[in-house]
């Protein structure tokens, strides 16, 4: 058994052991931003993956804005969290790229984790978007 002692002596070294597991596991919030690219198979029209790109920022609560031809502009909003990508999208293929957020500790190519969960999302309903169409 441990005397008072030796965990009062020992106390310091364990609380710096786990300040420090803390502090790691604070930084572990981000991660490097994720830049989607996605080649989408043949017999889709642009208007096609346009419309299955909309439908699939509607389903996940984005705000989705025709920026130019080509392009849609999305916003995700959250609590007091957003962000905001640029899509281009063509017949063959779409990006999803990162443009700005706010309250998502984005510095040096990082972002907090929920960034990227939100764009593969916005990408896998994307996908099951197109294939539907494509059985159609």
């Amino acid at each position: 058994m441990i005397s008072y002692q030796e965990l009062v002596r020992t106390f310091p070294k364990w609380f710096a052991v786990f300040a420090f597991i803390s502090i790691l596991a604070g930084c572990a919030r981000t991660a490097p931003i994720e830049q989607i690219n996605t080649v989408v198979s043949a017999g889709h029209s642009a208007e096609q993956v346009k419309n299955a790109i909309l439908k699939a920022g509607i389903q996940r609560d984005w705000i989705m804005t025709e920026a130019a031809p080509g392009v849609i502009k999305a916003t995700q909003k959250a609590r007091d969290h957003s962000a905001t990508a640029n899509i281009k999208y063509s017949a063959t293929g779409y990006s999803i790229v990162y443009d700005s957020s706010f309250n998502l500790k984005a510095s040096d190519g990082k972002i907090h984790k929920n960034y990227n969960r939100w764009v593969r999302n916005l990408d896998k309903d994307i996908q099951v978007n197109l294939a539907s169409a494509a059985l159609q």
